[in-house]
């Protein structure tokens, strides 16, 4: 994705930070609706741990006892307030779709709510999401520790490693020394001491930890005041501290630590300018929002909507359809399916509370209406505004009108409000809506199938011959006992069908004059073509399979299409199993609004999730640049790097592994990376499989090299730890440009990306800007310019060897003045002739000094150098132009004086 905005960024998470009330805890009467009242009855501490938590609710939204009995005995009236404020729900969960509720009755309103904010802070702290490693060990130490006495039984540990009692036994022998792999790093740097000065860590951190993409005057190299610093807070020996010295149980402490994370925390705020068009955003996105299971059966929740949107998704789908109970309420479900129906007035209340609780930029409502009555029409409005209240934009923005060439408003600027997108009438209804409204519920069978809707009555069963390659299409009524088929051969499906599917709009409602009021800046119209997509507030959706099909076809008109329009992607319908396509091939073109199945937790669901993990979780990702330039053109499918845009070169060297399996068994990891076309690679590296050691494996391994990655704005990588077996242990997923190099311990996620604590990986980095292997020399030259002259006084060495003459004397000062040489000075490129190699008293020699001979071998220290102004000297022989970076310090003038000079044959 894209940078952060210019200049240096202002962190603004907040550190874990526990309040006291919370430390000194209160009382609780904990309760739950399944209980027994003769159950044997025991008092016993049990950890909750905040990681698990996924909301915490106070107030209307909390859940009360529903036996009538229970809350009898909860709302005594010597309690303040009413049951409900006094209620504290913590909702747990591993995924979105398994939930657990712990519901909790404080004595006082104020206690329920202060517990229910400061839960909800903790939990959704991002800090405490991407914990260090060392805050990893904590955690569980915390967690095993017998009552307060710091300690931990023997006995825990084995259980947590069964499979390897012995090795376990050892490790707890030299628990207090580093892994081996970090002391051979410290070796390498204190080289024959015990410990690292503070000029050799300042040297590490700033040479190997650094990121050289930096811009050193926004963000300077450590000084050693600030080196002294961290040697302060990881050296266990205060002594050594003292002195300025670290040992290595302290630079282990450090590499583990909070300050060497492998993503710097500034990533993981929200950093990017989010005052751009909202066409100019990647935004998080749910299809069938509502669904738990699979496509054709299985329950909606109400609850997913909640979910889902704590996640950090911002925009939802709800597919409505008419209520035929007396009250006539309208009601979502997955039309024509086993699956159940949830009302629509309570996903807009869930909406409601869970909209804003952790992003702030505005959420869109994806409508598929297939409500054919006026009046439920009208009641659905009725709901969104009075429920939702002022947070529903109704209206344009004054700046932005709804005019052609006017862009979308930005996500800043629509902050808190809820945009609704459904069918949009071009003119305010005269009666012809309302009248193909009553054409639509007096043809209860659509055209496009012999399927009959939700609301008519049921057909009977329809048998046909099931053809060898088949895709299914099921369509059922909630409430018949017949099930409808229909057996579309996959080869020989009506185009027209097909086509109509692949528009989403099948069967939807004319809006009446109520709902189509409520839309404005994400008006649905039907996709022509790119030249006729011209109004910014319009935007079409696309089944993957079309998407695909205008992606080969036009992938320049379809970024440019994008950088107007929003475009809204969604599964196929042969996805019945709620799997997904890979989002990151839609990331390419540009398109915004990459619709996934978030009840199915499968390899594009895990990419989904990594990148939306970044820029404050908030669920919106500015795109790259050169998505949104209007006067640059971007093919997703270029081999070649960009004009514009500077490639990186990535190398990964998989190091060891720490805990990753209580069992024994092998264990391998692979390394792979995802972008465009040309950044791809799937499984480009794997490495060993370890011999029955998943504790403390060592892969000793050469890196995988990404020479070349052409857009590391938009590019992924993803490490993944699998058993011997090929079963996923643990991944993470980190976008290319957020990669801090050097060596970095990196805690592994489940596939729900959810911290796994224990397993870990400690791997070595280099990120820099990629050079042409034409080039190499140059930009070597150019970074170590010391390395560079010593290297050339090498090669001058040995030519001086072969091309020195026989009685040939060593130039003093004296010979020196006799040379011969023609002498170029200073920017004005004036040759003067002199018998001096420096006659640069005019002052002309600002820039560089050009030394012109028949064989330059040697070149002695003169005035020239001593001038602060040079920077670099150019070498010309016979064969070859040399040019050689100068320092302007002492160092340099006394190694030029003592071992260059030049003579003339």
């Amino acid at each position: 994705m894209a940078g952060a905005q210019p200049g240096v960024h202002a962190l603004q998470l907040k550190r874990v930070s526990v309040p006291e009330s919370l430390r000194t805890g209160d009382k609780f009467i904990k309760w739950d609706d399944v209980s027994n009242m003769h159950g044997k009855f025991s008092l016993f501490p049990r950890f909750h741990h905040v990681s698990l938590i996924k909301d915490t609710r106070n107030g209307r939204f909390a859940k009360t006892p529903k036996e009538a009995k229970l809350r009898e005995l909860l709302d005594v009236g010597t309690l303040e307030g009413k049951l409900e404020d006094r209620t504290l729900t913590v909702v747990s969960g591993a995924d979105m779709v398994n939930i657990t509720y712990l519901n909790f009755t404080a004595f006082s309103e104020e206690v329920a709510k202060e517990w229910a904010e400061e839960l909800f802070s903790l939990a959704s702290n991002l800090l405490a999401q991407n914990m260090s490693r060392e805050s990893c060990l904590e955690k569980i130490f915390t967690s095993t520790c017998l009552y307060r006495c710091c300690r931990i039984l023997s006995s825990s540990i084995f259980r947590l490693f069964s499979a390897d009692r012995r090795r376990v036994e050892n490790a707890l022998e030299v628990c207090s020394l580093p892994t081996g792999r970090v002391r051979e790093r410290f070796i390498l740097g204190a080289k024959i001491r015990p410990y690292l000065t503070v000029e050799q860590m300042t040297d590490f951190l700033n040479n190997r930890q650094r990121d050289p993409r930096l811009n050193e005057i926004l963000y300077p190299p450590l000084k050693a005041e600030q080196v002294q610093g961290l040697v302060e807070k990881y050296e266990p020996d205060t002594m050594l501290s003292r002195r300025g010295q670290i040992s290595v149980e302290g630079f282990s402490r450090y590499l583990s630590g909070e300050e060497n994370s492998i993503i710097p925390p500034e990533k993981l705020d929200q950093s990017e300018d989010m005052t751009l068009p909202l066409s100019h955003y990647f935004i998080n996105s749910s299809h069938n929002t509502y669904l738990t299971a699979g496509q054709l059966a299985g329950n909606s929740s109400v609850e997913m909507y909640r979910q889902v949107l704590l996640s950090g998704c911002r925009c939802i789908e709800l597919d409505c359809w008419k209520g035929r109970t007396a009250d006539e309420e309208p009601f979502i479900t997955h039309g024509f399916t086993m699956t159940s129906e949830i009302s629509f007035k309570e996903v807009i209340e869930a909406i409601a509370e869970s909209a804003f609780k952790t992003s702030p930029f505005p959420v869109i409502l994806s409508f598929e209406n297939h409500v054919d009555s006026p009046k439920q029409q009208a009641k659905m409005a009725e709901y969104c505004r009075s429920i939702f209240g002022d947070a529903l934009l109704t209206d344009p923005l004054e700046k932005y009108p709804l005019e052609a060439g006017v862009p979308l408003p930005s996500p800043v600027d629509l902050m808190g409000k809820i945009l609704i997108k459904n069918k949009k009438n071009s003119h305010k209804a005269d009666g012809s809506t309302k009248k193909k409204l009553l054409e639509q519920t007096s043809n209860p069978c659509s055209d496009t199938s012999s399927l009959c809707e939700p609301s008519s009555p049921c057909a009977g069963a329809d048998h046909t011959k099931t053809p060898q390659s088949a895709v299914l299409r099921a369509s059922v009524e909630p409430h018949c006992e017949h099930v409808v088929l229909l057996l579309f051969d996959a080869d020989e499906e009506n185009d027209e069908s097909k086509k109509s599917m692949d528009e989403g709009t099948v069967n939807e409602a004319f809006a009446t004059e109520e709902m189509s009021n409520l839309v404005n800046y994400v008006q649905p119209v039907k996709f022509n073509s790119f030249e006729t997509c011209k109004s910014n507030y319009e935007m079409s959706s696309f089944v993957e399979t079309k998407a695909l099909e205008l992606l080969k076809e036009s992938p320049v008109e379809f970024v440019e299409y994008n950088k107007l329009q929003l475009s809204r992607i969604y599964p196929k319908g042969t996805r019945v199993d709620s799997s997904n396509y890979m989002p990151q091939v839609f990331w390419n073109a540009g398109c915004q609004l990459v619709a996934l199945n978030f009840q199915t937790i499968d390899l594009p669901m895990q990419l989904n999730l990594g990148i939306f993990e970044y820029n404050g979780k908030c669920g919106y990702r500015l795109k790259p640049e050169f998505m949104r330039r209007t006067d640059k053109q971007f093919d997703p499918f270029t081999q070649n790097t960009v004009d514009g845009i500077v490639a990186h070169t990535l190398s990964v060297k998989i190091i060891s592994g720490q805990f990753l399996s209580d069992k024994r068994i092998g264990v391998y990891v692979e390394v792979e990376m995802f972008g465009l076309p040309v950044d791809t690679k799937r499984k480009a590296f794997k490495t060993k499989t370890s011999q029955c050691n998943a504790v403390n494996p060592v892969w000793d391994e050469d890196p995988v090299v990404f020479k070349r990655v052409v857009l590391p704005t938009l590019a992924l990588l993803r490490i993944a730890v699998y058993e011997d077996n090929g079963k996923f242990i643990g991944h993470r997923i980190i976008p290319v440009c957020a990669i801090r190099p050097g060596y970095h311990y990196i805690s592994l996620r489940n596939e729900k990306n959810q911290t796994l604590t224990v397993p870990s990986i400690f791997i070595y980095t280099e990120v820099k800007d990629y050079v042409p292997d034409t080039f190499a020399d140059v930009i070597e030259a150019l970074s170590n310019p010391i390395l560079y002259v010593s290297l050339m006084e090498q090669r001058a060495n040995q030519l001086a060897a072969l091309t020195q003459e026989e009685g040939a004397q060593e130039a003093d000062g004296e010979e020196v003045s006799e040379f011969n040489s023609s002498i170029t000075a200073g920017l004005t490129n004036t040759v003067i002739h002199s018998s001096s190699v420096c006659p640069c008293s005019d002052g002309n020699c600002s820039s560089s000094a050009k030394i012109t001979s028949a064989s330059a071998i040697k070149l002695m220290d003169s005035d020239v150098y001593k001038k602060k102004s040079i920077q670099k000297v150019m070498f010309k022989s016979e064969h070859r132009m040399e040019t050689v970076p100068l320092r302007c310090n002492l160092h340099s003038y006394q190694l030029l004086k003592r071992k260059i000079a030049v003579k003339d044959e």
